[in-house]
């Protein structure tokens, strides 16, 4: 059975248990906080695949295609490699190599810089560590914007795409504001191609790359890959007995055994671990921990700043 929080003006209650003050409590007194990041959490951080940010870099996708947000765009069957690579770039530029437009990611930081924690996330758009976060107690499962694989998962390892993204923004037209930030010119002319020269090629055995995002079984888990994972299982394994914080956000259903049952899991096993979620519509927690758990069906920034201003009174 799953106790679901309804909305009460951005805190959840368990009688006398809950909402953001008995977070803000835990925070304070955990000895160590295991922070599962979903795609809520980048929602919250403004990191959107649709609106201002689709409308800014892909009017012309949306004109000639009919596509209406980032992630539908994702599938599209572009008729060529050009154009599929002009959104693409696009693409993993805006959604890796931009800063969140908020304070969501550097309020997390503040609120566990001086604990024991480790993230844990599904994300693949690198804010934690653009945020300033220990890039070593981090481990990002799905894969990463910044990450080219070949197509041929027999080659297992991964390139780092910064140069050729950046080649492929400016070779579209996008210019760099005062900021550094690649933008729309300002006739808002830009090219939805680009040249056979700087389509990708894996530099290892000649053949096109792809993106290590995690859609099938062609994934490639690098050595970077499986260090992280083995950082993040020595440091759960160092915490039995501990008054331990499994630190839910934004993740939802969608893969529920990468974050989610493990953390109701690992609280259920450890008498002094306290397990919080924090996801608008979808905080909830199994029967057996409800006694150790708070869910709270609100705005993630929200109450993230709620806990910082506790947090520095």
């Amino acid at each position: 059975m799953l106790y679901i929080m309804d909305r009460m003006s951005g805190a959840a209650q368990f009688g006398e248990k809950g909402g953001v003050g008995a977070l803000h409590e835990q925070l304070q007194t955990a000895d160590a906080v295991v922070i599962g990041a979903g795609a809520g959490l980048s929602t919250a951080a403004g990191m959107t695949y649709s609106g201002k940010r689709f409308d800014e870099y892909f009017s012309d996708f949306a004109e000639k295609y009919g596509i209406r947000d980032m992630y539908s765009g994702g599938f599209f069957p572009f008729p060529t490699e050009n154009e599929r690579w002009a959104w693409w770039s696009r693409m993993i530029y805006v959604n890796r190599y931009t800063k969140a437009p908020s304070d969501v990611y550097p309020n997390l930081l503040k609120l566990v810089q001086d604990k024991n924690y480790f993230v844990l996330t599904t994300n693949v758009d690198h804010q934690f560590q653009m945020a300033g976060f220990d890039k070593d107690r981090l481990f990002y499962t799905q894969g990463d914007y910044g990450l080219f694989q070949s197509v041929n998962p027999a080659v297992r390892k991964t390139y780092d795409n910064a140069e050729q993204v950046m080649a492929m923004m400016a070779a579209q037209g996008f210019v760099k504001n005062a900021a550094g930030v690649f933008v729309p010119p300002e006739d808002q002319t830009v090219a939805m191609t680009v040249a056979d020269a700087l389509i990708p090629v894996c530099p290892d055995d000649g053949s096109a790359m792809t993106m290590n995002l995690r859609c099938d079984d062609t994934f490639v888990e690098d050595d970077g890959w499986h260090t992280a994972c083995q950082r993040y299982n020595d440091f759960i394994d160092h915490l039995d007995g501990q008054h331990v914080l499994y630190l839910e956000l934004g993740v939802g259903m969608n893969t529920p055994v990468i974050i989610k049952y493990p953390f109701w899991r690992q609280t259920a096993e450890n008498p002094q671990a306290f397990y919080a979620a924090v996801n608008l519509g979808e905080a909830a927690c199994p029967e057996r921990i409800a006694d150790r758990s708070i869910c709270l069906n609100a705005d993630i920034g929200a109450v993230l700043r709620e806990l910082l201003y506790r947090k520095d009174k």
